[in-house]
């Protein structure tokens, strides 16, 4: 996934609607099944682990940007902790 495929957002404190989520699930999966098929014969390993990193990296930058770099907010619309969102953004060595 990446930044062209995302609408613009405005924070505004409040977290998304799951109305919100049917064309980003949609999109997700293109992009999954693209994936899939170009690896033909190869099978990948730790698939699991792999889209929840490709994704969750780009998800947190997103947001952290969206809010300015305000870990209080950021956690806010993610539906963490802060503590457990800057535990993520030193996982993925996000310097926010």
């Amino acid at each position: 996934m990446n930044s062209s495929n995302l609408a613009v957002l405005e924070f505004n404190g409040e977290v998304a609607s799951s109305s919100a989520s049917p064309p980003l699930r949609q999109s997700v999966k293109k992009a999954l099944e693209n994936y899939l098929f170009h690896l033909e014969d190869q099978s990948p390993v730790n698939l699991y682990e792999l889209v929840l990193e490709e994704i969750e990296a780009p998800l947190l930058e997103v947001v952290m940007k969206l809010t300015k770099n305000n870990q209080s907010k950021a956690a806010k619309l993610l539906g963490l902790s802060r503590g457990t969102l800057r535990k993520k953004l030193k996982q993925y060595n996000l310097d926010c």
